[in-house]
């Protein structure tokens, strides 16, 4: 009998734990901010990583723009690729941890859009194509700046 009590005990403390971790990993470390977005907080190296990130995107956008106009898909797909998903292995996991996932969705979504021009570029060598796909993509950018902002928190 005691052996079944300490049985569901653990259940539910393992439950508890699983629930919490849970939740952390969904709603991540935000709170309301004074601009009416939610502020992401985040150590400065944490912040650091996301905006290089950030930055990134927006150079690969502009070389996708400028290979576009010249017709030049090679770099297409290499500007395009540098932000997609294989990218993803250089952000620190501790991010995963602290941003919401809606975040996390418009982020891995904005991968996957660049992962989709390369291959749209390399198939039909198409500018209109590239742009218009560019301009899609650049919606889950402008999604994320109107919703998050991120603060550095000290420690």
């Amino acid at each position: 009998m005691k052996s079944c009590k300490l049985s569901w005990s653990l259940v539910v403390v393992l439950s508890i734990i699983v629930a919490l971790l849970g939740y952390k990993f969904i709603v991540g470390e935000v709170q309301p901010s004074d601009d009416g977005r939610q502020a992401v907080m985040l150590t400065k190296d944490e912040r650091n990583a996301l905006l290089l990130e950030m930055r990134n995107w927006l150079q690969n956008s502009q070389a996708i723009l400028a290979a576009s106009s010249d017709k030049d898909f090679a770099a297409v797909v290499m500007a395009a690729k540098a932000s997609g998903m294989a990218a993803e292995a250089n952000t620190p996991g501790s991010l995963f941890r602290k941003i919401p996932v809606e975040m996390k969705t418009l982020g891995f979504g904005t991968r996957s859009k660049f992962d989709e021009i390369a291959a749209d570029a390399e198939q039909y060598k198409d500018s209109a194509r590239t742009i218009s796909k560019l301009s899609v993509a650049m919606n889950n950018c402008i999604a994320c700046h109107a919703t998050y902002r991120f603060i550095e928190k000290t420690q």
